[in-house]
């Protein structure tokens, strides 16, 4: 049988980046065994949709490499892929299991059931519904139960869970679970608006969709049970299922906004390859080898198992990301970098500055930064004058002599006919030595006054980059700040 998984999210806001690696590890497991990837939206909980959600997850998910054989936006042959336009099939499902026994009327207020949960929660007792004392058609009979029904009253449609024995399923993950009967609540199927829950239309429909293989989050385990009894009570054969483990802060805690950004819109806009966060989010929990770190899409397609995704929980640490972004930065080719940055420059500036140049920037600093957007702010000064001059740095390396220290130099690079980085060290270095000063003497001064910063690439490496032009610009403007007493 071909493999079939599916990406269900629920249009409940952003793209969570655990979702994105649940999302791309069913689609290397499809990809990898020539199978079909299904994106399925559940949106049956109306009280949590978010208006644009659906167009927001698909974006990313597109930005992230990952298409989808058959979703809302190309069809396919078991649509509709929006569950609030299946409706229709859940009820007539339910209806089903209610015939096979396997299902009942319930009638309780959320009165009733308040009360319930805290007589339990007083006898010490888990919570969870008790069939054999609330109102429900085993504790009214049928007679009334349906004098309930033909009069109008609201009701629910709950699961008939065994109260003895023991629920076994196999994980591809974790192995052999097994969950007694009586620590699994009679679920809720059908809501007394008629809207059905997560389970009956996350059973219904990966068996009407032919799904092979159910890859989600840790957190859908406790669920299973209750989908392993309505596959058996439907007599429809099970899918394979495999439970990704959590992602976890630096502190081994459930990742939360509260530490940091979760939303794979939030990195997006910061500016990561999507190649390098794909790469970062497949190894969260699984590595197809220990000696190296850096894959392609098509690399990992080819290497990708369940049988190697660990059990534990996977720490997601953004300075592994920042390093993996970075190896990306460095090894892209310059003209592809100049693509990718454009879209964060503002309009003067690419009217501004050639592609030739942008790329010459790109190449000076990349090496010092992780993200290629940075090459804005850390490297700022590349494209305006400074507006503003390191106080700190001032303070610590321009002394009163360094004014007419630094003068005659600059006369000296006005003079220079080869503006190119060597030569600039060279007349430099001879100037020092004429002097009988020290090289940092001149080339925290000339860095300050060029670059108004404390950091960057090398001195005369951006000067080269700069242009002799602007280069001299930038001295006299500082020169003249600085003998009016502005700085």
């Amino acid at each position: 049988m071909s493999v079939r998984v599916r990406f269900a999210p629920s249009p409940t806001g952003y793209l969570h980046v655990g979702g994105l690696r649940t999302a791309l590890y069913n689609y290397l497991f499809a990809r990898h065994h020539g199978g079909q990837c299904v994106l399925r939206i559940e949106d049956t909980d109306r009280t949590r949709f978010v208006e644009n959600a659906q167009e927001n997850l698909i974006k990313s998910l597109r930005w992230a490499g990952i298409e989808f054989d058959e979703s809302p936006e190309v069809g396919g042959p078991y649509g509709p892929y929006v569950q609030s336009e299946r409706f229709d099939l859940y009820r007539k499902y339910a209806m089903e299991l209610l015939e096979r026994g396997a299902a009942y009327y319930a009638f309780d207020t959320p009165e009733e059931l308040d009360a319930m949960r805290e007589r339990q929660q007083k006898a010490g007792i888990a919570p969870k519904y008790d069939r054999s004392t609330m109102r429900n058609q085993f504790t009214l009979g049928q007679e009334e139960t349906q004098r309930l029904i033909d009069s109008g009253a609201p009701y629910v449609i709950r699961m008939k869970v065994p109260i003895t024995g023991e629920i076994r399923f196999s994980d591809l993950i974790r192995g052999e679970v097994v969950v007694s009967g009586k620590d699994v609540d009679d679920q809720i199927l059908l809501k007394s608006d008629g809207f059905p829950t997560y389970h009956l239309a996350n059973v219904v429909d990966d068996h009407l969709m032919k799904i092979t293989h159910v890859i989600r989050g840790e957190e859908w385990l406790p669920s299973t049970p209750k989908h392993v009894l309505l596959y058996d009570a439907f007599g429809w054969e099970r899918p394979q299922f495999a439970h990704l483990p959590l992602l976890l802060n630096k502190d081994k805690t459930k990742l939360s906004k509260r530490q940091g950004s979760v939303a794979v819109e939030d990195f997006v806009e910061r500016g990561y390859f999507k190649e390098a966060f794909v790469n970062f989010i497949a190894l969260l929990g699984w590595n197809p080898t220990a000696d190296r770190e850096i894959f392609s899409m098509d690399e990992l397609i080819a290497t990708f198992s369940l049988e190697k995704v660990n059990k534990a929980g996977a720490v997601f640490d953004t300075q592994k990301l920042d390093w993996m972004n970075s190896q990306y930065l460095r090894a892209f080719e310059p003209a592809e970098l100049v693509r990718r940055l454009k879209p964060y420059m503002s309009d003067e500036m690419l009217s501004k500055f050639s592609d030739d140049y942008i790329e010459k920037v790109i190449v000076l600093l990349r090496e010092r930064i992780d993200i290629l957007r940075d090459v804005l702010t850390f490297g700022d000064y590349m494209f305006d004058k400074p507006k503003n001059y390191d106080p700190d740095y001032l303070q610590k390396h321009w002394k009163d002599t360094t004014l007419e220290l630094i003068k005659p130099l600059i006369d000296i690079f006005r003079s220079v006919e080869v503006w190119e980085h060597k030569h600039l060290h060279d007349e430099t270095m001879k100037y020092v030595e004429s002097r009988s000063v020290k090289l940092k003497d001149v080339i925290h001064p000339i860095r300050v006054m060029i670059t108004g910063k404390s950091v960057g690439a090398g001195m005369f490496e951006t000067m080269e980059v700069l242009g002799k032009q602007e280069c001299i610009e930038r001295f006299d403007l500082f020169v003249e700040k600085k003998e009016k007493g502005l700085l």
